[in-house]
């Protein structure tokens, strides 16, 4: 019976993920048709910023929440209190946020250039703030997970085509898609809050703050490992111009289709890992290498196909230097596969409480990784970028497993 629950979450999930990773492929060739690999350079700059401004906001919540409603997920009175104090918590600090972001955007020569853009890119962040996918994601209800998903790409896909019908009119993208995220997300926040009789009054001035401080430690290691995710087109934009972060956005875009699917996929898998290490260690690992070990072949197959095809699959986005970027692609398709290892490993090192741990290892390499790409991207530029990417994971991959080899893996063998 549990396998077949397993199977349909994984199907029904896998359904609405999807349809998130094919969006981007219809607007990105109409987007960069017209306005430009420049423009769409600068539309990367600024989702950049809004994702690297999310992790402030979520503080943690994708992690830690997502594991205390897991455990809790039978218990109402918890679930409320996990709820109610997440949101409260968060809302102060997009406040806080938004007011950083405002000065930033305004006084910075480097932003201020684009802070129209930048400044709808923040509508964004507001979505993300409202986005109760970590709430659903431990109570494992993909259901609606799907339904927020697919209605807020729906929102986005009419919005691009309807309204971006210039060059300048780049600026307007990442508007739409914050836009489309507040539609989904609010009506699913609002589902949620009804469906289980949630309320806000109970909440203690002390429990919100208790739960900042206690987070800290797995946000600041979140902030190291989004730097390490979206500073690369910002130093690139910095170093060799808006034009070659287009070139560099394009390949990502067809990348992070399969990094995403990979973070989505230890989303799914997540929440069931962290209830059978409280229940049984050797049933959660055997769990954890069924469906990680199945996904891993996946990737591997389709990063192989990319390879193979690279040169018809960046023709589709309409770029002007397809041999360039074709060749950066079959290099850059080595990076999910490497991920493909480590993030399931960081699952393990989540669950079995060793955040202390994860801390140190996610700030050292992502140190280490922001100085290499800092080094060779003024000399080597996108080159330098993913060569300094896939070192990153091999490294992470051989820490993390070391971190958790005695604990997990020895003690079952």
């Amino acid at each position: 019976m549990l396998k077949n629950k397993n199977l349909k979450n994984l199907i029904t999930y896998g359904f609405g993920q999807g349809f998130n990773l094919i969006t981007p492929l219809l607007v990105v060739p109409y987007i960069v048709s017209i306005c430009g690999e420049e423009g769409y350079g600068k539309i990367g700059v600024g989702m950049a910023l809004a994702f690297f401004i999310m992790v402030f906001v979520d503080y943690g919540s994708e992690i830690v929440g997502v594991k205390q409603v897991a455990i809790h997920r039978e218990n109402h009175s918890e679930l409320e209190r996990i709820f109610a104090t997440t949101y409260l918590a968060k809302l102060f600090l997009l406040l806080v946020m938004l007011a950083l972001s405002a000065i930033l955007f305004c006084f910075i020569p480097y932003f201020s250039e684009e802070k129209t853009l930048f400044f709808f890119s923040l509508v964004m962040v507001i979505g993300q703030y409202i986005n109760p996918t970590w709430f659903l994601q431990g109570i494992e209800n993909f259901k609606w997970i799907t339904i927020l998903t697919i209605l807020s790409k729906v929102i986005y896909l009419a919005g691009v085509f309807l309204f971006i019908n210039k060059a300048e009119d780049y600026v307007y993208s990442n508007l739409i898609w914050g836009i489309g995220m507040i539609a989904a997300y609010g009506i699913t926040w609002i589902y949620i809050v009804f469906h289980h009789s949630f309320s806000f009054s109970n909440v203690k001035k002390s429990e919100v703050v208790n739960m900042i401080k206690d987070n800290f430690s797995i946000f600041f290691s979140q902030i190291f490992v989004s730097l390490q995710m979206y500073s690369p087109i910002v130093l690139i934009s910095f170093f060799g111009g808006n034009t070659m972060a287009g070139q560099y956005k394009i390949i990502d875009q067809i990348i992070v289709i399969f990094k995403t699917y990979i973070l989505l996929f230890f989303n799914f898998v997540y929440p069931r890992v962290c209830y059978l290490l409280e229940k049984s260690t050797e049933e959660a690992l055997r769990f954890w290498k069924l469906y990680n070990g199945l996904n891993l072949l996946f990737i591997t197959v389709s990063m192989s196909m990319i390879m193979l095809f690279s040169v018809e699959i960046v023709s589709y986005f309409n770029p002007k230097e397809i041999t360039t970027i074709s060749n950066l692609l079959k290099l850059a398709a080595i990076i999910p596969i490497v991920q493909g290892i480590s993030i399931p490993l960081k699952q393990l090192v989540l669950g079995a409480n060793k955040q202390r741990e994860y801390v140190k290892v996610t700030m050292i390499i992502t140190i280490i990784s922001l100085l290499i790409i800092g080094v060779v991207t003024p000399i080597y530029n996108v080159l330098g970028v993913l060569l300094a990417l896939i070192a990153t994971e091999i490294i992470t991959s051989f820490i993390f497993f070391k971190t958790i080899k005695k604990s997990l893996f020895l003690r079952t063998s």
